[in-house]
């Protein structure tokens, strides 16, 4: 019975590139004129300033080339050294003086800078990625053009990582999650999943508070700022992935005076509410592995999934549900439909994987589910020793906080039917998701309208193939960015920048020289 709670959730986090709504414009505080005194011989009444935020604090940086090496497995094969810092910033900024979050952040520096711009800062996604860790990675593969004029800069967001982080959820319940089966249907299992919504919700809140409402968007954008200032640069330049459109185009909403150059790969679309992004994103994955299928067939016999994929993970999954399918690794695990459906997902993300979700289904159909448990615990970032990161909490407490859209039982039950037939591989458990934030009674932040009006012009890619972040989504965001500027890549897979030279040419020039592609270029596959 516990086992069938564990759907909602699943659904949600399965769906965390993209599960966010826009809202109502942001106000930002100013002073106000005070009204007119009713009575004319009446002194005005007297105003207070609203709470001024706390200067910017400076970054405390230190040496940590040797930790970089060693989580990387070895010496750096570029010229590189890198800096580990924190900074501060306030918990709450419509309260700024109720105490501070700390933030962290690595800086890679080539040792080869010539003629520097300034700072690249970087965000993965999610919401609820390492930036940290991304920015290691993006360091030792960005073109050496980037490296020689910017600093490559990360920070986990406030929630997330090593930044004051979310957790709500034990490593325990997270492997229940994710090797739950995802897809409820029946009226019992919808009601079960909205009492783990519940339950979710209720831990949180114990642990936390109505705090959890300052772990939203608009706040990281308003970090960004600072972190803008601590570096030194006087405008902001940054490459943001997937979510991090959302909060790149949030950050030039509230700054676009302060906007230097913007990279938005993997839009969100700003113009849909969660349940049009839930229903993309399920259209999206349909659609992905159809390809991934076409692929394959079109291989013939050296496809080892065989001429019919998709009939493949059916039988897995009915089989998984059945009796979890055995693992050759060293753990003694096993892979159950809900870590089967989350293998399958994860290699969906870049046509890269398409060679080893192929390899991984045959293998598991010959009764070893090691290749697929592999892809799963890239996607969740479980770990060898079972620990997981608080991406998973920290992509709740965001998603919620953005949001204040809500679902009834019969809402979602009504998704789910029609999901499960327009997209029968992934409606289901995406339409599921749509409750995790329902019964979420911490403040909410709604995402503001975003047209960044006086930004500079700002660059956003969409791939036509993408299944998380759908390509109409880049298009939206582009359209309604009154500096936007689409660049589309005709390719497969979540994201662009740097897998092809089209792609990555225009993103160079645009970062080092302020030359942005004409608007609605595309770059072949």
């Amino acid at each position: 019975m516990r086992r069938l709670r564990r759907r909602s959730v699943l659904g949600a986090v399965l769906a965390c590139i993209a599960l966010l709504a826009s809202g109502c414009t942001t106000v930002v505080a100013g002073s106000a004129s005070p009204a007119a005194p009713a009575d004319p011989a009446a002194e005005p009444a007297a105003t207070s300033a609203p709470p001024q935020a706390p200067p910017v604090d400076d970054i405390s940086w230190e040496d940590c080339t040797d930790a970089v090496e060693r989580a990387v497995g070895g010496e750096l094969d570029r010229p590189l050294t890198f800096e580990c810092g924190t900074t501060r910033v306030p918990k709450d900024y419509d309260n700024p003086t109720d105490g501070e979050y700390e933030l962290f952040l690595i800086r890679g520096v080539s040792t080869e800078q010539t003629a520097r711009i300034g700072s690249l800062l970087v965000n993965p996604g999610g919401p609820g990625a390492s930036g940290v860790d991304t920015a290691v990675g993006l360091a030792l593969s960005l073109p050496l053009e980037i490296l020689a004029r910017f600093d490559i800069v990360g920070f986990d967001p406030r929630g997330v990582g090593i930044s004051d982080p979310v957790e709500c959820l034990s490593d325990s319940f997270k492997d229940e999650i994710y090797a739950s089966e995802p897809t409820p249907r029946t009226p019992e299992e919808i009601d079960e999943a909205l009492d783990l919504s519940e339950e979710v919700g209720d831990g949180c809140e114990a642990k936390y508070g109505d705090e959890l409402g300052n772990f939203n968007t608009t706040y990281t954008a308003r970090d960004m700022d600072r972190l803008r200032e601590a570096l030194g640069d006087e405008q902001l330049t940054y490459l943001g992935y997937s979510y991090g459109t959302t909060l790149g185009s949030t950050y030039a909403e509230l700054f676009p005076d302060r906007v230097r150059a913007l990279v938005l790969d993997g839009a969100v679309d700003p113009s849909k509410d969660d349940l049009e992004s839930s229903e993309g994103q399920a259209a999206g994955f349909e659609q992905a592995f159809d390809a991934f299928a076409a692929d394959c067939a079109a291989q013939g016999s050296a496809c080892p999934a065989g001429a019919d994929p998709r009939a493949l993970v059916y039988q897995l999954l009915d089989q998984a549900e059945a009796s979890p399918i055995p693992s050759s690794g060293p753990d003694g695990r096993s892979a159950s439909d809900g870590l089967v459906f989350t293998g399958v997902l994860s290699a969906l993300y870049s046509q890269d994987a398409w060679p080893d979700l192929a390899r991984a289904l045959a293998d598991a159909q010959a009764g070893d589910s090691a290749g697929i448990l592999a892809l799963a615990d890239g996607y969740t970032r479980r770990q060898s020793d079972g620990t997981y990161p608080n991406l998973t909490d920290a992509n709740i407490a965001i998603n919620c906080a953005d949001s204040d859209q809500t679902f009834t039982p019969s809402d979602v039950r009504e998704y789910i039917a029609e999901w499960d037939v327009s997209y029968p591989l992934y409606g289901a458990a995406l339409a599921s998701g749509l409750m995790t934030c329902t019964l979420w009674e911490a403040t909410r932040h709604p995402l503001p309208e975003r047209d960044a009006a006086g930004s500079a012009p700002i660059l956003v890619i969409g791939t036509e193939g993408d299944p998380a972040t759908p390509y109409e989504g880049a298009v939206t965001m582009a359209e309604q960015l009154e500096a936007g500027v689409l660049l589309t890549w005709e390719g497969e897979g979540h994201t662009a920048f740097p897998k092809t030279d089209c792609i990555t040419d225009a993103v160079v020039s645009y970062l080092i020289d302020l030359v942005a592609p004409a608007d609605g270029t595309t770059c072949p596959a």
